[in-house]
């Protein structure tokens, strides 16, 4: 259902992981340090026709790191952090945290950047926000690496969740200890062993990054709650965008055959992809491999409807780029 720690780092053994991390920091004195430095809520980079990138929950637009050198030559590339995310946009005061929610503050991203139709990429939960957006008619095109929102027993996704919102609520807790985490080799083996296939391929940056996060992060646990009894309704069939899904062979996170057989059941002329050597958060254990399958399906569209010069004029003149924002 989600991407235990989506910015890479959570685990949806849940309860064995923070059973450990209690036992490994519980003694440990909690050092004195500065505010933790959380990234900007958005960033944006590169030309071309605009491409919005989308994390999991728990989650920061940072989990894009390793593809974007590889996006930016071809693509005007906006990756915001979801809202109540660590460093995202606030969520609105007063206000039940639903996926609707989280999509609505996507939306105004893309209004934002002056963005009618975009191709859109999510993984995990950010999957099912793309799909959102393309029912709002938000999209060009989809590329959706497992994505969450459909499901084949209620009992699987909601231990699913419990095992995310375990982890999350560790990692807050011992979020001063993200360094230490990070730095330690087989406490990172951990935390990662569920989302990635290569482990040793993420940079310990990244995971401390993530967990400060998560003590930053008000919408992930009430989303948690209620997201097991949404549910995710087909796409129509004469929708006008190709959408490719990637599933990571195996995921240990949401399983192809308990989440993807279903999702493919509401995606209709969906092209699936079941890809070896990636885990469920899949940007740095192969970034070319990545990459290459965003950048496929959006030429494919590109060449036969450019669309780029319409955008661009409806675009604010004072927005920057090149930057986190």
């Amino acid at each position: 259902m989600v991407n235990a720690k989506w910015g890479i780092v959570a685990v949806t053994g849940g309860a064995v992981s923070a059973a450990v991390l209690r036992r490994r920091l519980s003694q440990a004195a909690v050092r004195d340090q500065e505010p933790p430095q959380l990234p900007a809520p958005r960033y944006r980079a590169g030309s071309g026709s605009p491409l919005l990138l989308l994390h999991g929950v728990g989650g920061t637009w940072p989990a894009w790191d390793p593809v974007l050198p590889l996006l930016e030559p071809h693509h005007d590339v906006l990756a915001p952090t979801l809202l109540g995310h660590g460093g995202g946009e606030p969520l609105p005061p007063g206000v039940p945290v639903t996926l609707d929610v989280l999509v609505d503050g996507v939306e105004a991203e893309l209004d934002r950047a002056g963005w009618d139709r975009v191709h859109v990429v999510g993984n995990s939960l950010g999957g099912w926000i793309a799909i959102e957006l393309a029912r709002r008619g938000r999209a060009r095109s989809l590329v959706l690496f497992s994505p969450a929102g459909a499901w084949t027993s209620q009992c699987r996704i909601a231990a699913v969740a419990l095992g995310i919102r375990l982890s999350v609520a560790t990692l807050a807790r011992y979020s001063a200890h993200a360094d230490l985490i990070a730095d330690t080799p087989w406490l990172r083996r951990l935390l990662l062993a569920t989302q990635v296939a290569h482990p040793e391929r993420v940079d310990p940056q990244a995971v401390a990054l993530t967990i400060r996060a998560s003590a930053h992060a008000p919408a992930v646990d009430p989303l948690l709650r209620t997201l097991p009894h949404a549910h995710l309704q087909p796409l129509p069939a004469d929708h006008d965008y190709p959408i490719r899904v990637v599933w990571a062979r195996p995921d240990r996170v949401i399983p192809f055959e308990h989440f993807g057989v279903p999702m493919l059941e509401r995606l209709p002329g969906a092209e699936l992809i079941q890809q070896p050597g990636i885990g469920h958060v899949p940007m740095y254990d192969e970034p070319a491999t990545v990459a290459r399958q965003i950048l496929e399906i959006a030429a494919s569209v590109d060449q036969t409807r450019p669309e780029t010069a319409s955008v661009d004029q409806t675009r604010p003149q004072a927005e920057p780029k090149g930057a986190a924002l």
